[in-house]
This record gives structure tokens, C-alpha cells and sequence, in this order.
């Protein structure tokens, strides 16, 4: 049975309910965060909008505090979930690199056979134009793409991510194209939702100071969690708080964490800028991008299993010249004036005119090589021409049968010669 594609997902990411829900490797941490949420609104749920129901006579309005509390809770989390159960927008990898990217560059050279050739070249960025302005874009090693503009590998969860601005570890996953409106939207929520405990708490303490507690010490001390709640609300609003103003204005620039973090120093012109206002709809009202990773897709075997050796795409012709065509033609119509290549070649003829006499039903000899060494012009060869079929052939075959090799000193050199015994 074909496997599903989250099966065979090569990110770290956890998947559930089938490929449906996908998190990240630190997809634990969402349940700190739920509970950091949870438990101060049950307590003032609990402790504080309990009492608070029959404060405001008119119209009942004292149950309008605790049924706000939680609306605003459900809602959070569900932004909270919506953040961290969906594809950010990761980039699909491919089995292979670009195929056509790659070429031979002739000032690099390597050695193959003793012989030096054009290295194969790969360029590891590219330039797309972006507003009418050059982006530099590069090529990722572990998904073999060129990331898209504003693109980054995220490290934890080892893909690639459009428009990529930081990994969250509070909501377990990456933030991207696709989630980032829901960030922005959970974050500002939160800190709201803080603001509102905060403020109903302080209004409790005040009720009870303008009641049988008549002072602040007397109403807090009747009152232990609503001080806790209160506490609470106000170091989380500097965090959420400060988060929210934070990305108000990446939204407004149109940044990201990540750009703005690492190319703050280098003043570089923001080529994403188109004025406040059309950062902020660009970001909080146009469509979210339909995901490119079908999860839940069935995949062929081959399409995971496949080496991903890049192949070679050109036809190199310095390579055709060396090692293309017919070898032993080459070398039958050209005179080497190295020996050694000269008996490595003579003896593989040996070899073929061996097995063919085999096939035939006759025995084989070792084929005649002389190889004369001059003092004054270095090493000569010659090599008999020898048909490969007819009748001259099997005259030829009778011929150097029953030979042995002998070495016998000559002037100026030495001769090898093989003597036939009739």
C-alpha cells in the first residue's frame, strides 16, 4: 500500500489525527501555554467574576463579566490552535537539484584519468527582482530548492518557510506566510485578555474597599487571588504586550523577526515597504495561500527512495573526445609513442582475438609484440594489422600457435619476440 506523505515527511514535525494536524518537534510546549492561559481564568472565573454577578443590578449585567472571560478564553485558544496545527507555509523539497542550474565552468578544472576537465559548477545563489529592486535569493543544501524571497530554513523544524519569521517555542511551531495573521491575532488577543482579568480583579478590590473593607490592605487581604490574578495579568502584559507593539510595527514596515534581527545593522533599503496602510491589509486582509504540501496525498515509492545524485545534464566534449567512440579504431590508426600503452592495448587484443578463437573451437596464442627501444629517439612501436574475420584471421590464429616468449639483447636496445614452433 503507497504511503501517505506525511508518513514519509523528512521534517521534524508531528502529525495527527491522520496528516491532518501538523506541529512541531516541541509540540509539548503548547500545553504550558494552554495551562498559562486556563488556570488564571478558572481562578477568577472562580474567585473574582463569581462575585461580581449581582454587582451591576441593571440588566444583569454582572453575568456579562464572567460569560466575556470565557468568550475571550475560547477565542484565544482557538487562535492558539490554529497557529500551531497548520502548515506555516513550508516550502515542498525536491528529490533532486535544479537540473538546469548546473554547468561546466572551464577555469575550474579537476583531474579525471590523469587528465584535466571542467569541474562541474553549482551556483549557491541566484538574483530575482523583487518591486523592480535585485533580491538576492539562495540554494538550500537540505530541501535542494532556491528558497523563495523572505524564505529561511527554520533549524528546529528543519524546513523551509515562506515568509518565515521566527519559531515560537510558546505555540510549538514555526511562524510563517500562512499562520502569521493567527499569531499576531492570538498575541493581541492575550494581551487583551489580560488587561480585561486585570482591570475586573482591581474592580473586585474596589467593591470591597467601598464595603466592609475599608481599606486597601484589608480588601487585598480578603481577597488573596484577586492580588495573585492581578500580579499575574501585569508581568504577562509586559511580555504579550510589549510582543503586540513589537509586531504592530514589523506589520507597519512590513518585516520580518528574522529581517529584523538580522539586517537591522546592515541599512539596507526595505524593498517589501509599500506604505502603513497597505502592509497592514496585505497582511491582515488579503487571502491566505492554500498550503503547498498535500499531507494526506498518497506517494510513490520511487518518489521517496530515489537517490538524489543530481544527473548530469550536459554532454561534456572533452569527454566524448577521450573516451567516446570506437578505442581500439583510435588506436589502430594513430602511433603511440608511449610503450606501456602500446602493450596494455596489444595485450587486450590478445584477450578479445582469445575469446573469439574459444567461441570457434581453437585454441588461442598469445599475440607477437615487439617493442624496440632506440637510445636517441626515445620509445617506438609498431602494431600488426590484424583482420577480425575471414579466412586470413583463422590463418593469422594458426599461426601464432604453440609460441613462447624469449628476451634477447639486440644493439642499441632490446627486443621481445615471440617464436613459433611448427
Amino acid at each position: 500500500m503507497a504511503k501517505r506523505v506525511y508518513e514519509v515527511w523528512k521534517g521534524n514535525n508531528k502529525f495527527f489525527l491522520g496528516g491532518r494536524l501538523i506541529f512541531g518537534p516541541d509540540a509539548r510546549s503548547l500545553l504550558i501555554t494552554i495551562s498559562l492561559v486556563l488556570v488564571p481564568v478558572v481562578i477568577f472565573c472562580v474567585f473574582v467574576a463569581r462575585h461580581l454577578l449581582h454587582k451591576f443590578s441593571a440588566y444583569n449585567a454582572g453575568y456579562a463579566v464572567l460569560i466575556v472571560a470565557i468568550v475571550f478564553t475560547l477565542y484565544v485558544l482557538v487562535l492558539l490552535l490554529i497557529t500551531s496545527a497548520q502548515d506555516p507555509g513550508f516550502v515542498p523539497r525536491a528529490l533532486h537539484p535544479p537540473e538546469e542550474e548546473f554547468s561546466y565552468d572551464p577555469s575550474v578544472t579537476g583531474d579525471i584519468g590523469g587528465r584535466r576537465t571542467p569541474s562541474l559548477q553549482f551556483p549557491r545563489t541566484k538574483e530575482v527582482i523583487v518591486n523592480g529592486l535585485p533580491v538576492r535569493i539562495k540554494y538550500c543544501d537540505t530541501c535542494m530548492v532556491y528558497r523563495p524571497p523572505r524564505c529561511s530554513h527554520c533549524s528546529v523544524c528543519n524546513n523551509c518557510v515562506e515568509r518565515f519569521d521566527h519559531h515560537c517555542p510558546w505555540v510549538g511551531q514555526c511562524i510563517g506566510q500562512r499562520n502569521y495573521r493567527y499569531f499576531f491575532m492570538f498575541v493581541s488577543s492575550l494581551a487583551l485578555l489580560c488587561i480585561y482579568v486585570f482591570a475586573m480583579s482591581a474592580l473586585y478590590i474596589k467593591f470591597l474597599m467601598d464595603g466592609d473593607y475599608p481599606t486597601v490592605w484589608k480588601a487585598m487581604k480578603h481577597s488573596p487571588p484577586s492580588v495573585i490574578l492581578m500580579i499575574y495579568c501585569f508581568i504577562c502584559l509586559w511580555f504579550v504586550g510589549g510582543l503586540t507593539c513589537f509586531h504592530l510595527y514589523l506589520i507597519g514596515t512590513n518585516q520580518t523577526t528574522y529581517e529584523n534581527f538580522r539586517y537591522r545593522a546592515d541599512n539596507r533599503p526595505n524593498v517589501y515597504d509599500r506604505g502603513c496602510l497597505a502592509n497592514f491589509l496585505e497582511v491582515c486582509c488579503t487571502k491566505i495561500k492554500p498550503s503547498r504540501n498535500k499531507f494526506r496525498a498518497h506517494v510513490q515509492e520511487e518518489s521517496f527512495t530515489r537517490p538524489q545524485a543530481p544527473p548530469r545534464l550536459h554532454h561534456d566534449p572533452i569527454e566524448e573526445d577521450d573516451f567516446g567512440g570506437d578505442r581500439r579504431a583510435k588506436v589502430e590508426d594513430d602511433d603511440l609513442e608511449i610503450g606501456d600503452d602500446l602493450l596494455k592495448i596489444s595485450m587486450r587484443r590478445d584477450y578479445e582475438g582469445f575469446d573469439e578463437e574459444t567461441q570457434r573451437g581453437h585454441s588461442s596464442n598469445s599475440l607477437q609484440t615487439v617493442v624496440t627501444l632506440e637510445e636517441d629517439t626515445g620509445l617506438s612501436a609498431s602494431v600488426p594489422q590484424f583482420p577480425e574475420n575471414g579466412s586470413d584471421g583463422q590463418n593469422m590464429s594458426r599461426g601464432r600457435r604453440g609460441g613462447s616468449w624469449e628476451i634477447s639483447p639486440l644493439e642499441g636496445g632490446v627486443s621481445m619476440h615471440n617464436e613459433s614452433h611448427n
